[in-house]
């Protein structure tokens, strides 16, 4: 594949203050469901590369954590520390940059972000998001010019990450910007992610749709088992962590009904994903404060350096 002479390969940043669409339209451009999505904060915590091969070049796109302005107390939070470094090291490896942006809703924190990446204008490509949502074309246009004036950066896109509208205009965006080189990694693989990882992200996904706004943050899940039942299933014994005694009773549910129904959620999509018959148990577990403890963190799997 890469003997190709103007074969194009190269790193590219997905950056963005929460709920613009990162990871939506990661999952979009590389055609599979690599990064899980919710309108909670938080939801993307990990460094995910998904990777997209044709003919003429490999794109390996990098999400990232939501840039937002954290509580006092989340900045001194060991999790925080690490989504921030993992921000950072997107946009410092990146051959390109996209920020993604709310169309019709540009933020103080959009505007800070472009500010961050002045430097580095040249590389980053202001991706205007959810264009679906605006009424017209003739609605759009104002909102187009607004948005490149007021985040300056070398190019700007408008896309629907949800409905896949205009994908083809941000990669030959980006395919032009690529160094030429060979592929990074083997035209079969989608993401450097592991079936554990994914199975893990995907029970999160369903907690974070089923549970209050201040638990998700002390949320985790860890895969402990991953095997065949006695039935020839494929059988998986997850753990979701959390901070406090309150939490694990609210996750639970009352008479159980909140877990159950997380639980029946992620299988049928365990069942799509693996493509194999799933049987699924969780156990809900205190461990406090593993948010705020770096040797917590790398136990239950967050990259550190």
């Amino acid at each position: 594949m890469t003997a190709n002479k103007d074969f194009r390969s190269g790193y590219v940043g997905i950056v963005g203050r929460p709920n613009v669409g990162k990871s939506t339209l990661l999952n979009a451009l590389v055609g599979e469901k690599v990064s899980i999505v919710s309108a909670k904060p938080h939801t993307t915590r990990h460094r995910i590369l998904g990777v997209l091969n044709s003919p003429s070049g490999q794109t390996v796109f990098v999400d990232t954590p939501g840039l937002r302005k954290a509580s006092k107390g989340n900045r001194k939070r060991a999790l925080h520390k690490l989504m921030a470094r993992a921000i950072n090291q997107a946009v410092e490896d990146a051959d390109v940059v996209l920020m993604v942006v709310e169309a019709g809703r540009v933020t103080n924190e959009d505007r800070k972000l472009a500010a961050l990446l002045k430097d580095r204008a040249d590389k980053a490509v202001l991706v205007l998001n959810k264009i679906d949502t605006i009424g017209s074309r003739n609605a759009l246009l104002p909102i187009l010019e607004t948005a490149s004036e007021e985040l300056p950066l070398s190019a700007f896109v408008p896309v629907s990450a949800r409905r896949c509208t205009n994908l083809k205009g941000l990669l030959d965006e980006i395919a032009g910007r690529l160094p030429v080189g060979p592929a990074l990694f083997p035209q079969d693989m989608v993401t450097d992610r592991g079936t554990h990882f994914r199975i893990a992200e995907i029970v999160r996904e369903k907690l974070l749709s089923a549970v209050h706004q201040e638990v998700p943050y002390g949320l985790t899940v860890e895969v402990e088992h991953l095997g065949r039942s006695e039935e020839d299933q494929c059988l998986i014994h997850a753990v979701i962590w959390v901070e406090r005694a309150n939490h694990k009773s609210i996750v639970i549910g009352k008479g159980g009904r909140v877990l159950k129904g997380v639980g029946q959620a992620a299988r049928l999509e365990l069942i799509e994903f693996l493509n194999d018959r799933v049987h699924l148990e969780l156990w809900v577990k205190v461990r406090e404060h593993w948010s705020d403890s770096e040797r917590e963190l790398k136990k239950l799997g967050f990259d550190l350096p």
